[in-house]
């Protein structure tokens, strides 16, 4: 009998997967957080920080993002956070086109077992999967809606945001963060969608 995939076989074949050419220069970063968040949050590749360490959002951006998550009342363990490509990218260099289409099952399979009924792209490079013609800059603080899951009757939502690294590099994106950190705790409000502690 076949063992069903959870979260932890899934970062297991992480560690052996040969799929992108980053894993020969960088370790395998899969997401981490609550197994059942309503709310996930999509980066779009591990920093140094997350390289040394296996996690995701672990460096600056990630306690940039623990604040934002903080002035909305939600705590780190209530979402599920994760990244498009799974490897860290040479000096932190944009992932490729490629990088991004090899690594996106995991993703996938991730999405498949959380079930989230928000997604959260952190910045161009996450909302171009799903989005491809929309701009973050056109996009971000806004809720765009995705099919409905396979056989679940409540939509899943996309809630755009600017990833907290861009911020870093140019301070006037900061308010817009918190602006948006703010509409979507509005949006969460309106939709009944409550992260599960």
């Amino acid at each position: 009998m076949k063992e069903p995939i959870t979260l932890e076989t899934l970062r297991e074949k992480l560690k052996d997967w040969k799929g992108c050419a980053l894993h020969k220069t960088a370790n395998p970063v899969l997401g981490e957080g609550n197994p059942h968040a309503t709310v996930m949050f999509i980066g779009e590749a591990p920093g140094q920080k997350e390289d040394e360490l296996g996690r995701p959002f672990v460096g600056a951006a990630g306690q940039f993002l623990d604040e934002l998550l903080g002035t909305i009342g939600i705590e780190r363990k209530d979402v599920y956070i994760s990244n498009v490509v799974k490897y860290r990218p040479p000096a932190n260099r944009d992932p490729t086109p490629e990088e991004k289409e090899q690594c996106m099952p995991w993703l996938m399979l991730e999405m498949a077992l959380i079930k989230p009924r928000v997604i959260v792209p952190l910045g161009r490079h996450a909302l171009g999967h799903f989005f491809a013609k929309l701009s973050i800059t056109d996009g971000h603080g806004k809720p765009q809606a995705l099919r409905p899951a396979e056989g679940d009757k409540e939509s899943v939502w996309a809630f755009p945001i600017y990833h907290p690294a861009a911020a870093l590099h140019n301070g006037n994106l900061r308010q817009a963060l918190f602006d948006d950190f703010k509409a979507l705790k509005t949006f969460l409000d309106e939709q009944g969608i409550k992260p599960k502690p």
